[in-house]
């Protein structure tokens, strides 16, 4: 079952407190970024949060889940959707400890 648009349109402003929150469709799906970084996705209307070891110490007991077949697992948010600057302050931690995005190469032209 494919995400819902207005779902991922209110997580994402839920976690607006953390910078700059945008989403791609991603197969079927959504991918989830703050300030150009991908933390996350939305799954069949599921909240989920890559794992890092400063999400982990914030949330203390979580529960982890891949988001599709053979992803690695990551923190499944379930009850704190609602809770804007929890999920602000989670999505900032993660967000802070992740890498710059690899810039993108330029395509070569095609030979006609």
């Amino acid at each position: 079952m494919a995400s819902d648009l207005n779902n991922v349109e209110f997580m994402a402003d839920q976690m607006s407190g953390a910078g700059e929150i945008t989403f791609k469709r991603m197969f079927g799906e959504f991918g989830l970024y703050c300030d150009g970084k991908i933390i996350g996705s939305v799954c069949d209307n599921n909240l989920f949060i890559k794992q890092t070891e400063a999400g982990r110490a914030f949330i203390g007991d979580f529960k982890e889940a891949s988001p599709y077949p053979g992803a690695k697992p990551q923190l499944l948010i379930e009850d704190k959707i609602e809770d804007g600057p929890w999920l602000s302050k989670l999505v900032r931690l993660t967000a802070d400890e992740l890498p710059e995005p690899k810039p993108k190469r330029k395509r070569k032209p095609s030979a006609k």
